[in-house]
């Protein structure tokens, strides 16, 4: 082709290439700035796009800090340009109601991220794109098997669920550690403690097991929960910019070689929960979900059941899903606590008065204990631990 361009009329095949990387950009550059608009509707406000980057240099280091700060300009509802992508930020808690919970249906795919493919293979129930009758029969099962479990009862104790029996055992086990590192050091950082305590309670709840603190192989495989959320955290620049994904890439290549491994540690597990399940003895949320697996259809005129690959994946995004969530507003909890003693007076009061000091909390003392709910609600919104959701389509 260029070699027939060159000889026509005395262009030459640098000349062309030249030409056409110009047309490029110049399209790129009127792509950027036009904005499709559906006819009788108003174009969205928000900052203007630089060509190819979008306003990506306009996020800093703390995207939510600088959405927050152009939604006092913009509003709650604005937009902004990843990229060559354009995306819609919602803000404020009327306008996010109204999207997630009240238009739910229309917000509950997920964009097709480059990033979200690598996860499960594309076949992620929290990062995959597809919303189909397959998406539905899988957010079924993991919501009927946790809610099976979440009601199974404690074997070793009367009055309390399962569950409550793995979150008191890993509580008095964290409390003792921290006391014997008090005494020990005078001091310690509470972080790398409580991650290892809330992903023992999620194994336990998923794989009916907890591992040793000093269990390297497995706080290996917690800590890489940090580089996965630094990954697949929104705004990443491979998603938004389609060349940077056939770049050699430090971040990307370990962010499949995490999802690698956790694939390999949870297809292990629930392998050999397939050879030794009881289904008159549930043990965990895996069990549960090879028991519902098997007793439901996809749907009511089919006979394919979900595979055990798909189970696998639902483990999967069990397993990960509340390792920082959950370890980041205990990190809070407890840095309001030791900024406000006067608070953590008053909880301790009620909770003697309550529980008293002879047996362990249970969730039905909740509705008694008001002011500790209070201050847990407002600890969750004042620091706003998660302040994005996952990418919505």
């Amino acid at each position: 082709m260029i070699n027939l361009l060159s000889s026509f009329g005395g262009i030459s095949a640098t000349e062309v290439f030249i030409a056409w990387v110009f047309f490029s950009i110049f399209f790129l550059i009127i792509k950027t700035y036009k904005k499709n608009v559906p006819k009788g509707t108003m174009p969205l406000p928000g900052p203007m796009p630089l060509p190819l980057i979008g306003n990506l240099l306009s996020l800093s280091k703390n995207p939510h800090l600088s959405l927050t700060k152009m939604s006092e300009t913009y509003g709650d509802v604005f937009q902004i340009q990843i990229g060559t992508k354009p995306v819609l930020v919602l803000s404020g808690l009327e306008t996010l109601r109204q999207a997630l919970l009240k238009q739910g249906d229309v917000f509950s795919a997920r964009p097709d991220l480059f990033t979200f493919r690598l996860v499960a293979d594309g076949q992620s129930l929290s990062f995959s794109q597809d919303s189909g009758e397959v998406w539905r029969a899988r957010r079924r099962l993991a919501q009927n098997s946790l809610k099976a479990f979440a009601k199974s009862p404690s074997l070793a104790f009367s009055n309390i669920t399962l569950v409550e029996e793995h979150i008191s055992k890993e509580a008095e086990y964290l409390i003792r550690q921290f006391n014997q590192l008090i005494e020990e050091n005078g001091e310690f950082d509470h972080y790398r403690y409580l991650v290892v305590s809330v992903a023992n309670v999620i194994c336990a709840m998923c794989f009916g097991k907890r591992y040793s603190h000093d269990d390297q192989e497995f706080v290996g495989l917690v800590n890489l929960t940090d580089e996965f959320g630094a990954a697949a955290a929104s705004g990443n620049p491979a998603d938004f910019i389609p060349i940077l994904q056939y770049l050699p890439s430090r971040t990307m290549k370990n962010f499949i070689e995490i999802n690698k491994k956790f694939a390999s540690f949870t297809q292990n597990i629930v392998q050999e929960h397939y050879r030794t399940i009881d289904k008159n003895a549930i043990r965990d949320i895996t069990d549960s979900l090879i028991q519902h697996s098997e007793e439901q259809k996809l749907d009511e005129n089919s006979n394919v059941k979900l595979s055990k690959q798909k189970i696998v994946n639902i483990v999967n995004d069990l397993f990960g899903a509340g390792f920082d969530t959950v370890t980041t507003a205990l990190s809070w909890s407890l840095m309001y606590l030791v900024v406000y003693p006067d608070i953590q007076e008053k909880i301790q009061k009620e909770l003697d008065k309550v529980i008293g000091r002879e047996r362990r909390p249970k969730l039905s003392d909740r509705a008694q204990l008001p002011y500790t709910e209070a201050f847990i609600l407002e600890m969750l919104r004042h620091s706003t631990f998660v302040p994005f959701t996952i990418p919505h389509w």
